[in-house]
């Protein structure tokens, strides 16, 4: 790192560090879970086990950006955050309107009744959380 090179802004001071703790319990639970589920009953519920692995990717991209830090690394995380919260709400709607089609359950599954909403209520602490980091240094 040069002189003119700046460290990035930290997203993660405070409360932020929940956020980070709640993202990397999801990545291990979700990556976990999915990965025993596609690796040894991949025929049972394909399209629920992908599901599942897509999550885990996305807490850990999300839990690498608040890391990370930085204006480009709080952008991302804000869009991720939004394109959870979607895939939530959609995975979760249509676990309720159409049950047949998850023979088993997906994180995002009945809003991720599973994991004690945590998959709702995250995304939305963290859009909340992103957005005062941007207030906070006035971007």
């Amino acid at each position: 790192m040069t002189a003119v090179e700046e460290k990035p802004a930290r997203l993660i001071g405070g409360p932020g560090m929940l956020l980070v703790w709640f993202y990397g319990v999801m990545v291990v639970g979700a990556v976990s879970r999915s990965a025993y589920q596609i690796s040894t009953e991949f025929d049972r519920a394909p399209l629920a086990y992908s599901l599942s692995a897509l999550a885990g990717l996305v807490y850990g991209f999300i839990t690498y950006t608040l890391v990370r830090g930085g204006e480009t690394a709080r952008r991302a995380a804000l869009v991720c955050c939004a394109a959870e919260l979607a895939g939530v709400l959609i995975v979760g709607t249509w676990t309720l309107v159409e049950p047949s089609a998850f023979p088993d359950a997906t994180v995002w599954s009945k809003y991720g009744m599973g994991y004690v909403f945590i998959p709702v209520l995250l995304p939305l602490s963290a859009m909340y959380w992103l957005r005062k980091a941007q207030a906070r240094r006035g971007v």
